[in-house]
């Protein structure tokens, strides 16, 4: 028997609300997030599209053995890739399978469907498979354990992907997720920018953020051009520079934000780089994203791969990009994560073992449908073997046909896995609230304590 939700409408009032990107708080404008456009529903049988309702209104049920319904957002970016793996799956394994792929308008909806679901004790609303946020899911899994099938037993070869991706969706040595895109940080850089400043992409590939400054600063100086802009108001820059030394901003689940050497050094090469102009801190996200990178403000992007969209808007610089690792505090190239999701079957789910064979065949590491994720929608894999075939290994032309795929896939294995926390986000707002007060001449010390005094007291810590 089909079943229909409710109101996912009414979820989202009711429901917590975590609004939160692929790597930021706002990026509604980020082809990883894709918080935008109204929800819809996508059959696909046989690769073909058949049908589009509202999702309110939308059957979560499968319709038969071979049928799987899915939650999931981004029309652009995450609905292309599942659309690939279901193509994948009905051609080389099952010529009857169906997927029903249902649109969210945003990540947040599918967070609400399954806090309205347990709140009511009936998970029946919830569609086979959801996408989920890497972030968010340990809370979830922790909150509503029984909203959840796990895929430990599903034939996929976990060591073939990325250990810092796994780690989100592993708990308590279970896998309950498996990795659909890929959040590893690209330093992109205008080598001709770079050029005329009497540098090259070598010069800051593996150096010391006090070197990147002093580089920066030159840049500055000779081209007007900063070296890096960032959200100012959602900073993600001291998470992943963070994450690139090893560190976490918690410590055995509370924060560790007042006594961490690595953050304080880090707080204080971000001020230094605005005082020598090579870090511009934008606003919100929108003045990031529209006016400094897209308005062509900076010679560099530090984020998650997911900003090359953004990168590419301007049709001009084709052929002038290049990336490579970040910098850390001692030298060396360093890796880091910033966003992603995972594929998560439910408890609602009736055909699991269809479910954990259509994931372990498609994204559990068929270069099949990796392949056509990035050509039809940009999604990068976390999975190693699938990173190495000729779609990854082609140079691309916009980044003067550099392999970026592969390098991207390749930078992933590196990045190392730090604690994670429900709190991240949390922890990110009071950090670069710090940030802006000691840019504004505040001492380190006192704000990095007042971060983590705030962090404790919603965190219920005495």
């Amino acid at each position: 028997m089909k079943r229909k939700i409710v109101s996912v409408v009414l979820a989202a009032t009711m429901a917590m609300t975590m609004l939160a990107g692929c790597g930021s708080g706002a990026s509604t404008d980020t082809a990883a997030t894709g918080d935008a456009g109204a929800a819809s529903s996508t059959e696909s049988a046989g690769g073909a599209a058949a049908s589009t309702e509202a999702a309110a209104g939308a059957d979560v049920a499968s319709e038969d053995e071979n049928t799987l319904s899915v939650y999931a957002w981004d029309a652009s970016f995450n609905i292309p890739a599942l659309q690939a793996a279901a193509d994948d799956y009905t051609k080389n394994v099952n010529p009857d399978f169906k997927l029903n792929i249902i649109e969210q308008s945003q990540s947040s909806d599918v967070e609400n469907a399954v806090t309205l679901a347990a709140s009511a004790g009936d998970y029946s609303t919830l569609p086979d498979i959801v996408l989920f946020q890497d972030h968010y899911i340990q809370k979830y899994v922790s909150d509503y354990p029984d909203a959840w099938k796990d895929v430990n037993d599903a034939e996929i070869n976990w060591d073939d992907f990325s250990q810092e991706k796994l780690s989100y969706s592993t708990i308590d040595g279970v896998h309950y997720g498996v990795p659909v895109d890929n959040g590893t940080v690209i330093f992109a850089y205008r080598t001709d920018v770079l050029e005329e400043a009497g540098y090259t992409i070598d010069d800051v590939t593996g150096i010391t953020w006090d070197k990147w400054v002093e580089i920066g600063k030159n840049v500055y100086d000779k081209t007007g051009k900063y070296l890096m802009s960032m959200d100012g108001d959602g900073n993600d820059l001291p998470y992943m520079m963070l994450q690139a030394e090893g560190d976490s901003q918690f410590k055995d689940g509370v924060p560790n934000i007042a006594n961490n050497e690595n953050l304080k050094k880090i707080v204080q090469v971000i001020k230094d780089a605005v005082d020598a102009k090579a870090l511009y801190l934008a606003n919100d996200w929108s003045d990031y994203t529209d006016q400094t990178i897209v308005g062509d403000m900076v010679a560099g992007v530090m984020n998650g791969n997911w900003i090359i969209p953004t990168i590419k808007q301007v049709d001009a610089n084709s052929g002038k990009w290049e990336i490579t690792s970040m910098p850390t505090l001692n030298g060396g190239e360093g890796y880091a994560s910033n966003g992603g999701s995972s594929l998560y079957i439910t408890g609602n789910c009736k055909n699991v073992d269809l479910a954990k064979d259509f994931l372990a065949k498609t994204f559990g590491g068929s270069t099949e449908t990796y392949d056509a994720a990035l050509t039809n929608g940009g999604v990068i894999t976390t999975c190693i073997s699938a990173g190495k075939s000729d779609v990854y290994s082609a140079g691309v032309e916009y980044f003067n046909n550099q392999p970026i795929y592969s390098k991207i896939v390749e930078m992933g294995a590196n990045v190392p896995t730090v604690e994670q926390n429900d709190y991240h986000y949390r922890a990110r707002s009071f950090v670069a609230a710090a940030i802006i007060n000691v840019i504004n001449g505040s001492d380190i010390d006192s704000e990095l304590q007042n971060a983590e005094d705030q962090l404790k007291f919603e965190m219920g810590i005495e």
